[in-house]
């Protein structure tokens, strides 16, 4: 399993969520590869699941993974629960 973290344009932002990823996964006993990507590249990297704020998730839906549109980068109650959904 593979994750993509993307954002609009530089990579800050989308770090900080594959750390707080890495974080959740391991709460949640789960195993996949995380990795982070503005948007402009993400087109040219395969995953299984691409996330990123609700201002850009739109733009990942034609990537052909699944997508997480997040509400907020920096709560992590609402990444924990659609990290774990995405995984069912």
């Amino acid at each position: 399993m593979k994750i993509l973290v993307c954002c609009g344009s530089g990579l800050g932002s989308s770090f900080m969520i594959e750390m707080n990823i890495k974080k959740v996964l391991k709460e949640l006993g789960l195993e996949a590869t995380v990795e982070h990507s503005d948007l402009s590249s993400a087109a040219g990297i395969k995953a299984d699941i691409y996330v990123g704020t609700r201002d850009i998730a739109s733009q990942l839906t034609s990537l052909g993974g699944k997508v997480i549109s997040l509400n907020s980068m920096i709560d992590k109650n609402e990444l924990k629960e659609k990290i774990a959904q995405a995984f069912e």
